[in-house]
């Protein structure tokens, strides 16, 4: 089978970019190891507000999210201050659903997808690239996630700092305070990053991560114990589990090569400090698509003299990471909660550049989470 593009993986990236390629009138295939799309999930499928702005996702079907409009940041002892942005949130989905919605969006404009197929072999001839010994693509595109085989056999780089990330599911279980997204940082439970509840799309969603680095993965019972009293309900066994390595070193030096790229995860296209990855995934990941599909068409040279640029350096917040890394402390975390200056900094960390730090709400400084909401809110 012969197509213009072959990406490998059918994660946020891949969708977006074989979409992109696609419509701009390109024979696009996507092979995916997974038995069908929202399979085998591996993200807590938290999406920031961009994404729902980004042109052909702004059609996605209201019932897939739900908007989350504050955040309530806790130190160990579960002190905390609740932010929140005017016109700003999140959306918690229903992230397999969302997956699906994504690939019927691609297939409508010509995408073919191939379930249930793992990336075999690759071989290199003069007309691109034969792939698993069955299709020809003049151009390959890996979006197979933060161990990529398609940048291990193509010679691009790969990654190698990661989180170790672990989140728990609950069917029908429910948060006293359901409007925020509940962040934990505590260096014993999640050294290198935080521990965090929200209430998904149906579902209540408990997770943490680690660095790798530090050991093992995260002890979500621990954290269970430690947010009980955020919780109002859930059952005594999870419902599913959701597990990942996500890259935090930043994009790679290495994603580009002849007729092949790296896209998503696969390139380290990950913000180093938060692990936010969806948002850049798609954009970024239609972005390559572009690219591809402007090279293939004679338009370009070559898509690294596109993309050469335009992927995020995430300067500062890899040195965030590298400060946070050596220096985290929970002293640091307790002294935080109570102050204006570091709740105007995490408040522009997780609103982003929309919200001005006089934007950001904070409540009142409180304790210990009791009762309702786990606060004493205003």
């Amino acid at each position: 089978m012969r197509f213009d593009l072959l990406v490998v993986g059918a994660s946020f990236a891949g969708i977006a970019c074989a979409r992109e390629a696609a419509l701009a009138g390109q024979r696009v295939c996507v092979i995916d190891r997974k038995p069908h799309p929202g399979a085998r999930l591996h993200t807590t499928g938290l999406l920031v507000r961009e994404v729902a702005e980004i042109g052909w996702l702004r059609t996605m079907p209201p019932a897939l999210t739900r908007p989350i409009p504050a955040v309530c940041i806790y130190a160990p002892s579960l002190r905390h201050v609740r932010l929140e942005a005017s016109g700003y949130h999140f959306l918690a989905t229903d992230t397999a659903g969302v997956m699906r919605w994504m690939v019927e969006q691609a297939m409508r404009v010509g995408v073919v997808f191939c379930w249930g197929m793992a990336l075999s072999s690759l071989k290199r001839d003069e007309n691109g690239w034969i792939v698993n010994r069955a299709f020809l693509a003049r151009y390959l595109v890996g979006a197979d996630g933060p161990h990529s085989k398609v940048a291990r056999l193509c010679g691009l780089s790969a990654n190698r700092e990661f989180l170790a990330g672990l989140e728990l599911e609950f069917a029908g279980g429910k948060l006293h305070d359901a409007e925020a997204l509940h962040c934990l940082v505590d260096r014993r439970l999640a050294p290198g990053y935080l521990g965090w509840a929200f209430q998904g799309a149906g579902l209540l969603q408990i997770g943490a991560a680690r660095r790798h680095a530090l050991g093992s993965a995260p002890d979500v019972n621990a954290l269970l114990d430690r947010l009980a009293p955020l919780i109002s309900e859930r059952a005594d066994r999870p419902s599913g589990t959701r597990a990942g390595m996500i890259p935090c070193g930043g994009v790679l030096p290495r994603v580009l090569g002849d007729r092949v790229l790296l896209v998503g995860d696969a390139a380290g296209v990950v913000s180093p400090l938060t692990a936010g990855g969806i948002h850049t995934a798609l954009f970024y990941g239609g972005v390559a698509g572009s690219a591809a599909a402007d090279w293939l068409r004679g338009r370009a040279a070559q898509p690294a003299d596109t993309l050469r640029g335009r992927y995020p350096r995430f300067a500062l917040k890899r040195a965030l990471r590298w400060a946070f890394d050596r220096f985290q402390s929970d002293r640091v975390t307790e002294w935080a909660i109570g102050s204006d200056l570091a709740r105007s900094v995490v408040g522009r960390l997780y609103f982003h550049k929309r919200s001005a730090a006089s934007e950001v709400t904070p409540a009142p400084r409180v304790g210990p989470a009791k009762s309702r909401a786990g606060t004493d809110q205003a």
